[in-house]
This record gives C-alpha cells, structure tokens and sequence, in this order.
C-alpha cells in the first residue's frame, strides 16, 4: 500500500533519478549526485534551526515562502560548488570520471561528519515543519518534479540539449562540428547539481533529521539504479526508475528478510532482460502509435 510519506519518498527518488540523467545525457558518468543531494540538505537544515529571520516557530513550523527561499539558495549554492569543481573533474571521462565524483561524494560526507556545527554523526534534529502532514509535500515535490520534466522535455529541442546529445553519441566528432564540448558538459554537471541540490532542501524538511549517511556511496550507487533500469534514452526513464526502485522495498515488506534478495535480483535482471532500460524512445513511440490510432 502507498501512502503519502512513500509516495513523497518516490517523488524525491525521481528527481535524484533526473539528476543523474542530465550528465549522462551529455555522456558523463558522474555519480556526484548524493554529494549536492547532502549540500542542499544540510544547508535547509542549518538555515531553517539556526537562522530566526526564516520564521521558524518555536512548534516547530516554518512558513512556505522561508522553504522556497531555501529552495532557492540549496539549487543555488549546489550550483556554484559544480561550476567551481566541474572545471576539474570534468577532465576525466567515463569510469575515471566516475571516481573521481564518488571522492567528491566521501569528502562532502566526512565534512559533514566533522564540521562543529552540522552536529557530527548525530546530525540535526528536529528541523522545523512547513507542512503538519507528510501529505502537504506532495504538492512542492510534485511540482519540482514537473517542473524538471518540463525543462528536460524542452532541452532535447534547445542548442544544449542537441549539443548535449551530439557529445554523448561521440564527443571528438562535436567536437569537430564545432560545439564547445567542455562548456556543454560543465553546464550539464551544473544543471544536475542544482536539482539535487533543491530536492536535498525538501527532503531535509520532510524527514526532520539530517545527517552524513543521506550522501554516501551506497546513495551514488541506488541513484545510478533508477537509471539504468529505467533507461538513460530519455528522461521519462530516470523518472520511472525512480519511482519503481523507491517503492520496491516497501511494497515487498510483506515477504520478510526475503524482499532484499527480491529487490536485488530486480537490480540485477533489470539490464539483463532490458539493456537499454525499461522506458525507451522506441517503445514511448509505440505507446504514441497506439495512442492515435486508438484516438481515430
């Protein structure tokens, strides 16, 4: 059975999904998600319990527009950390590419885990509410979640989406077509962080604690799941991943201990059966065909 607090989670697990996707959209396997995910996070959290100007009640309320304030400011600051640190790992390629993003993933974990003011390993409690019920997340989750659909959906007709395309398809040959392939990929890498970034900052708020361990390797590993068994061809794939990976391990609860090796063997089939993911462009296009002639 979903009900409202999973169906949140669900909703997070599609945005990580799409933060994923964009770099892989430009051909970088970069797994920094979780790091910018836990910068957003950690962020909302300190704001929202140590600053008073955001308005946090003393019930442990918070008012909307101080969340979307924090949305701002978690996109914003996750940005400009992959605009300043984009220019380096985006040197490498493939799985040098993806060490290096997992390195970055553990240092922002052990500097959460040290600073003297994110709590160490304990991390920050009691993080002020600005809904009473896990169902009043639905409705900004949801709509950051369209929202990155929508840009995503646009972006395949927009110069960096075809540019993204060109270089993920074979980079030396854009590279002769002229496209500024380092500029395109810090761009993606930069889009990427300010999702997870926004989505650290909401997921911060509904589960009312935040520590190191919601940015580790095992998170870099579960959001690289969401698309690969999705499909990385287009963005409707992430999201589906998301949304399925998230909700497996609860909807299996009713089979015991017997739903980890469950879930494992859906990771682990996924690409076997369905190499390039489960929702595909061709098999979108077969839904459409299908669609219209149902339509005449």
């Amino acid at each position: 059975m979903i009900d409202n607090g999973l169906l949140v989670q669900m909703l997070l697990g599609a945005l990580l999904g799409l933060s994923v996707y964009l770099p892989l959209a430009a051909g970088q396997l970069s797994l920094a998600t979780p790091a910018f995910y836990a910068i957003g996070g950690t962020l909302a959290a300190l704001l929202s319990t140590r600053w008073a100007l955001l308005g946090g009640g003393v019930d442990g309320s918070l008012p909307v527009l101080s969340l979307l304030l924090e949305l701002l400011l978690g996109g914003l600051l996750a940005g400009v950390l992959a605009a300043l640190l984009g220019g380096l790992v985006l040197r490498l390629r493939g799985i040098y590419l993806a060490i290096a993003t997992i390195a970055l993933v553990e240092i922002v974990r052990v500097a959460i885990l040290n600073l003297p003011f994110t709590g160490g390993a304990v991390g920050i409690f009691g993080i002020p509410q600005p809904f009473a019920e896990a169902s009043g997340y639905l409705l900004p989750v949801l709509g950051l979640l369209t929202l990155a659909g929508w840009f995503c959906q646009r972006l395949e007709a927009l110069p960096l989406g075809q540019a993204m395309a060109a270089i993920r398809d074979d980079e030396l040959a854009a590279e002769c077509l002229g496209i500024d392939t380092t500029q395109v990929k810090l761009r993606a890498f930069v889009l990427s962080a300010v999702l997870a970034g926004a989505t650290g900052v909401l997921a911060a708020h509904f589960l009312n604690t935040w520590n190191a361990r919601q940015g580790t390797f095992d998170a870099s590993v579960a959001t690289l799941a969401f698309v690969i068994l999705g499909g990385s061809r287009t963005w409707l794939g992430p999201v589906f991943g998301g949304l399925l990976l998230t909700a497996l391990p609860e909807l299996l609860r009713p089979v015991g201990d017997a739903r980890l090796v469950l879930f494992g063997l859906v990771i682990l089939l996924g690409p076997v059966l369905a190499p390039q993911g489960l929702i595909t462009p061709a098999l979108l296009e077969r839904l459409g065909s299908l669609g219209r002639g149902a339509a005449r």
